[in-house]
């Protein structure tokens, strides 16, 4: 199947954020998540897609299958439909970020998700701090990454 990776529109928004909710009850099922599923989706159709430079992955059928968000040399989202994960759609997510910021990127996971660790760290990115999680929405241990470029 071809996905395409593009910027993301204002018409994307709904789907965008149901890749968000969607990834993030799979990946994170002990997470809590600070927002309600109709503050999620206000918050990518307000903020998420007009105010940062958002990318989608679009299957051939139209459907978004992946998102991610770059504010900076802040790689702020990455997530996965997870009936996509596992073919290369991260992957290449990653390059574009680091062709997008090629002087460096950094980015926070939860210290629960250790698949985004391996994944991450395959991709060059090391850990440099380990938070208890008091300065983010969900009070959930979190450790932030960078890749700097070689």
């Amino acid at each position: 199947m071809t996905v395409l990776l593009r910027r993301a529109a204002p018409a994307d928004a709904s789907a965008t954020a149901d890749v968000w909710l969607r990834s993030f009850t799979a990946a994170l099922p002990t997470v809590v998540r600070p927002r309600s599923e109709d503050e999620v989706r206000a918050h990518v159709r307000d903020v998420v897609i007009p105010l940062r430079e958002t990318w989608v992955a679009e299957a051939e059928d139209g459907a978004i299958v992946g998102m991610m968000v770059l504010d900076g040399r802040l790689l702020s989202q990455l997530y996965l439909d997870p009936a996509h994960r596992g073919r290369g759609l991260g992957d290449r997510f990653v390059a574009l970020a680091k062709e997008r910021v090629p002087t460096g990127l950094t980015l926070w996971t939860f210290q629960v998700n250790k698949p985004a660790h391996r994944f991450y760290e395959r991709h060059g990115f090391v850990a440099v701090e380990y938070t208890d999680g008091d300065d983010n929405e969900e009070r959930e241990p979190d450790v932030r990454y960078v890749w700097q470029p070689r």
